[in-house]
């Protein structure tokens, strides 16, 4: 049995269902052939191209075994991607979505596959001509931007979330997932978790919240202009304070440089793609945001992510991921709390 396979029976992921869905909603042609290939497994939720001789489509789903308590949301993120749909933030179209039964073996969705690249590892930002990298920073962080300063209201989100509150709420959302997630002794995560919770400013603003922009989630478009065509991985989106965000692109742009890293690469350690001061510059302009606090959220990055790599490393141990790179996720966590610690000083 194949990876694939395995995770399909192991999921009852329901792939006939997928097919018959794709072929009522003039999506598949009747006698075509549909194939399923895994892309990525076990980190976040799985993902799986699914192509036919003319089209391809990406399925979600959540991962196998333990899970953060809230992650893994597929309703959030078919919600956000159908309300940006016409909006400046690029997203794939939702083609329908399925929420557990008996029936669908599973809670799924799918969307179109946005071509393009997506430049993950410091090998892939080193293979970006020169030239390019500052525009497509730039264009980075306007989605960014683009995405903070949306009228959710008018977009029909005023429900997505509870923005009072909610730098609170965060806090003691991640205290908690450490705790349930947790499998050794990690006395610098916690005393990051405790400075973090003793200093929380006043929210900056409301705004939807992606909750992981990463460059790697993000597809692009090289060239002569080189672009962001597609905003990915929507499984932590609300509604709650912009800066959360600019602290996470942080930690991803500069923040854990130096780290040994099997996530992602480090931008900013590549000649041509600016600073993250310039980026902040670049967003505080855009938004018109008060930035003055950025440490703060900064720190709290560094404690999320830290957080977020632990429940990871527990899945790893007790044989519950897919995938390679799991064996040095663990590594990570003591280096991010030492980071976040630096950051609050």
């Amino acid at each position: 049995m194949n990876e694939v396979e395995s995770i399909a029976e192991s999921e009852q992921f329901n792939a006939d269902l997928v097919r018959s869905r794709l072929i009522a909603m003039g999506e598949l042609g009747t006698g075509e052939e549909l194939t399923v290939r895994l892309l990525a497994g076990g980190r976040s939720n799985l993902t799986f191209e699914l192509a036919s001789k003319s089209r391809r489509w990406i399925l979600r789903r959540p991962p196998i075994g333990h899970r953060l308590e809230t992650a893994h949301d597929m309703g959030r993120e078919v919600t956000v991607q159908r309300a940006l749909a016409e909006s400046a933030v690029p997203v794939p179209r939702i083609v329908f979505s399925e929420e557990f039964d008996a029936t669908s073996g599973g809670s799924f969705y799918v969307m179109d596959k946005i071509e393009g690249q997506v430049l993950r590892t410091d090998d892939d930002f080193a293979s970006v001509d020169e030239g390019n990298r500052s525009e497509l920073a730039h264009r980075y962080v306007d989605c960014l931007a683009a995405l903070h300063t949306q009228d959710f209201r008018s977009l029909g989100l005023s429900g997505f979330g509870k923005p009072e509150g909610y730098l609170e709420r965060q806090v003691r959302r991640w205290s908690k997932q450490l705790a349930s997630s947790k499998s050794r002794d990690l006395p610098m995560l916690e005393k990051l978790g405790a400075r973090v919770a003793s200093s929380i400013p006043g929210q900056s603003a409301t705004s939807i919240v992606h909750g992981d922009f990463r460059f790697d989630n993000m597809i692009v478009r090289l060239g002569a202009p080189s672009d962001i065509v597609g905003v990915l991985d929507w499984e932590m989106s609300t509604l709650g304070d912009p800066l959360t965000d600019l602290g996470l692109v942080h930690l991803f742009w500069s923040g854990w440089a130096g780290i040994d890293n099997p996530i992602a690469g480090t931008p900013s350690a590549h000649e041509g793609f600016p600073s993250f001061d310039d980026l902040v510059e670049r967003y505080s302009l855009s938004t018109g945001f008060d930035i003055d606090a950025l440490q703060w959220y900064s720190g709290f990055a560094f404690y999320k992510m830290a957080v977020i790599l632990e429940g990871i490393h527990l899945r790893f141990v007790n044989g519950e991921t897919v995938g390679d790179g799991f064996e040095d996720i663990g590594s990570m966590v003591v280096p991010l709390a030492e980071r976040g610690l630096s950051a609050l000083a």
